[in-house]
């Protein structure tokens, strides 16, 4: 391939990243990238129009370029017709993703066989809706079921605080309501595979996205009664199901020994992590993995009762787990480094 075509192929692929986010200013957003002139960029635009990648709509002046959907698919399941997860696959999804490349099947196959078999196993639902939409650049597959929500049900059998203490629970993995059956690991690791990964549910939404550091827990306007999840990948990331696990685990045997705890989903609202109660919250069921990282993302201020809870305390119960923190604001490092310098006195 010439130098001049790969250019071409290079700026084609940027319009196709970017203009979801800059449907409007796609165009300014490429000469600036690539130094073209405005010409240049509405050649490439043309290519991805007449290839069905790209759609327009509005006239001249108010002209704006959104994705063209390849294929928008949906389809309802009983669950109460023992449904098996492998099988919806086979039947119904790989042949929508069939020319993707083999890193990116891997990855759609382990997520969706893992949150179909949640549904199954554990909505406690009649039955389960599941879309699939592809676009040049990516796919999103969506799974609903009718069932009791997963936050609230993980609250209930867990006898939890409320529903964000489950999502700061499940953020932790390793956390199932059913161990004879299931290891609690799927959608720890199923969150950090993709661009995108989305639980609804009661009145809480978490979300994981692959390129910032923390999880996020929001209210919903509307509350969702029962449990959507939304998954978002890049058809030709390079991102391997393996480096996910590899990350995480450690040993011949993959053992799921390393995590990482977002510390603000400890917090309700806009209290102050300042107590002890709130540090044990936090720590609970942490000590089943070896490293534990500790991420202040999005926290100003902690207490000194929380720190010591967590910094000297636990620390010295536990010696073989290697608790680390990232992100801290000045305040919360100065308040660590005064536990730990007063654990090793």
């Amino acid at each position: 391939m010439s130098k001049i075509r790969e250019r071409g192929e290079d700026i084609r692929q940027f319009i196709l990243m970017q203009v979801n986010n800059h449907s409007t200013d796609i165009v300014a957003l490429v000469i600036k990238e690539f130094g073209i002139t405005r010409q240049s960029v509405n050649k490439h635009i043309k290519v991805l129009v007449e290839k069905k990648s790209l759609i327009t709509k509005g006239n001249t002046r108010n002209k704006s370029y959104h994705l063209h959907p390849l294929a928008s698919w949906i389809k309802k399941y009983s669950l109460a017709n023992k449904l098996e997860e492998d099988r919806v696959w086979d039947i119904d999804i790989k042949s929508l993703i069939s020319d993707l490349p083999s890193n990116v099947k891997d990855i759609w196959y382990y997520a969706f066989t893992e949150m179909v078999n949640n549904a199954i196993d554990h909505s406690s639902g009649q039955e389960m809706i599941i879309s699939v939409t592809r676009t040049e650049a990516e796919t999103e597959i969506l799974i609903s079921d009718n069932g009791e929500g997963i936050f609230k049900k993980i609250q209930r059998e867990l006898e939890l605080h409320d529903e964000s203490h489950a999502v700061l629970e499940l953020a932790k993995g390793k956390l199932t309501t059913d161990p004879a059956r299931h290891s609690g690991q799927g959608i720890f690791f199923t969150s950090r595979m993709f661009d995108r990964f989305v639980i609804i549910s009661g009145n809480t939404i978490f979300s994981h996205e692959f390129d910032k550091v923390e999880d996020f827990i929001v209210e919903p306007t509307v509350p969702h009664a029962a449990t959507t999840i939304l998954m978002k990948l890049t058809n030709n990331t390079l991102r391997t199901s393996k480096q996910i696990f590899d990350q995480y685990s450690s040993g011949d045997d993959y053992a799921f020994t390393k995590t990482v705890v977002p510390v603000r989903l400890a917090q309700y609202g806009d209290e102050k992590l300042v107590s002890r109660s709130q540090a044990k919250r936090l720590l609970v069921r942490v000590d089943r993995f070896k490293k534990v990282i500790l991420d202040f993302s999005g926290v100003e201020i902690i207490g000194q009762a929380f720190a010591d809870e967590v910094f000297r305390v636990f620390r010295n119960q536990h010696p073989e787990i290697e608790l680390i923190s990232i992100h801290e604001t000045q305040d919360v490092r100065q308040m660590i480094r005064r536990a730990e310098t007063h654990s090793i006195g």
